[in-house]
């Protein structure tokens, strides 16, 4: 095998390690230390800063007047309503139903390209869309309303619902933008009107935020979601579509959930349940069969 189609799986695995181990490292520290919507705006003007000063250093680029209004939404609904959800499920839920939840994506991919994009759905997509969507209300309806560190699991589920919607419709609307711009002037952009469309949500949690008195296990947590999981996984993602199929990449998205809930159970965070392993099983037989191709005969 080539070295860089290795380097490429390295980086991808790397990525969604990191991305596993998200859904319990920024768990931990809400809402004591921080709020879920001060944990995003923590998020918005960190990573947002380090794309910033990036993009000094790359060819400008002007957006087109037409693009502006995709640039808007696609902001909207990635860096805003996408974190938003996320992180304020993330606080209500456990980390085992977010990673569970987030691999709906595809599927939410396949629905959302169908009704914009007019894609082509056959019977296979169909049942895969049946399983996850069987899967995420299993989770949401039949799992404990209450658990460890999770005040409020039907709510939290709902809004990881929300938020894989988001991010699919995300994807599926910024598709043409990555086309036509540097990807480091888009995310420069869109973390910019992200944080402005957020400020009246998070600014009060992050105001609260004691600082001075944050303990170190805290710190270290907030750099890695800031770095590792908003701007370190982007670049790895982006060095591994250099050297391997999109396809590819997209098949690792399996593996979050399971480092997710090793991670989680192992360091006492969260448990499993016949409810969310019947949910688990669901899921990812719905995103198997939404994503299969079917071969054609010759």
């Amino acid at each position: 095998m080539d070295k860089y189609k290795i380097l490429g799986i390295l980086a991808t695995l790397t990525a969604t390690t990191i991305y596993g181990l998200n859904h319990t490292i920024a768990k931990v520290i809400m809402p004591t230390h921080i709020g879920a919507f001060g944990f995003v705006q923590l998020r918005l003007v960190g990573a947002g800063l380090i794309f910033f000063i990036l993009s000094l250093f790359v060819k400008k680029q002007k957006i087109e007047t037409a693009d502006y209004i995709r640039l808007f939404f696609a902001a909207l609904l990635g860096m805003c309503i996408n974190m938003l959800m996320f992180f304020k499920g993330l606080e209500l839920s456990t980390p085992i139903n977010s990673s569970v939840m987030i691999t709906l994506t595809p599927i939410m991919v396949l629905v959302l390209s169908y009704i914009f994009l007019n894609e082509r759905i056959n019977y296979l997509k169909i049942l895969g869309i049946i399983l996850g969507f069987a899967g995420a209300i299993t989770l949401i309806v039949y799992g404990k309303k209450v658990a460890l560190n999770a005040p409020n699991t039907l709510l939290g589920n709902i809004m990881f619902f929300i938020n894989a919607t988001a991010f699919a419709a995300y994807l599926v609307l910024s598709k043409p933008l990555t086309e036509k711009y540097n990807t480091i002037i888009l995310m420069k952009w869109m973390f910019l009107i992200g944080f402005v469309l957020s400020l009246p949500v998070t600014l009060a949690e992050f105001k609260n935020v004691q600082w001075q008195t944050l303990p170190y296990d805290v710190i270290w947590r907030m750099l890695y979601v800031v770095i590792g999981t908003t701007f370190l996984t982007y670049s790895l993602n982006m060095f591994a579509l250099k050297h391997i199929p999109p396809s590819t990449i997209g098949a690792f998205i399996y593996l979050q959930p399971l480092i997710a809930i090793i991670y989680a159970v192992s360091t006492g965070n969260d448990s499993l349940d016949a409810v969310k392993i019947i949910a688990i099983l669901l899921v990812f037989s719905g995103v198997y069969f939404a994503t299969t191709k079917i071969k054609k005969t010759p």
